[in-house]
């Protein structure tokens, strides 16, 4: 029996969109890696977006700063966890199959870092310049993986919510 004939239509739709955010990461990342010096940034939109190139050997906003090896196990537990979880949200819609393809695919493009790099590569950086001031709002620098997981996760909150809103068939 092939591999694919034991995985089910939603697994294969998940692994999929998963094989290509990963694809896209490490591809970006990669170009990131060639043609941007590290703490290097270049201007793209003045005062709004900025390509950078950072590394990061933490979490979301460099919390647990130096931490790579214990974020890398706590990533591979959890894209273990959601795999074997994801029949309990909504992983049987289409939008729940896209969703953890987002969230794998995104996992597994930083934990490659993390495993291959020591860090994550973050390059876009967006940020608010005040006009007549050297006041910035600046939000740190991430990349495609970090987007894809928050974007996935934003989509199981959604599906969720509205499948425990919709009414619910009367039995007698």
């Amino acid at each position: 029996m092939s591999a694919t004939a034991i995985l089910n239509k939603a697994t294969q739709r998940i692994i999929a969109l998963a094989a290509i955010i990963f694809a896209l990461d490490q591809f970006t990342k990669w170009l990131v890696l060639r043609s941007i010096p590290m703490f290097d940034e270049r201007v793209v939109i003045p005062g709004f977006f900025n390509l950078c190139h950072r590394h990061n050997t933490g979490a979301a906003w460099s919390l647990f700063d130096g931490n790579n090896a214990l974020l890398a196990a706590i990533a591979l537990v959890a894209l273990v966890a959601l795999f074997l979880a994801r029949h309990q949200f909504q992983a049987h819609t289409l939008t729940g199959q896209f969703a953890f393809g987002l969230i794998f695919g995104g996992i597994l493009g930083n934990l490659t870092d993390r495993l291959v790099r020591h860090a994550v590569v973050d390059f876009l950086h967006f940020y608010m310049a005040r006009r007549g001031t050297t006041d910035v709002w600046d939000f740190p620098a991430f990349n495609v993986a970090d987007s894809a997981i928050c974007t996935g996760v934003a989509l199981i909150f959604i599906v969720t919510w509205k499948s425990e809103n919709s009414p619910k068939p009367v039995t007698n």
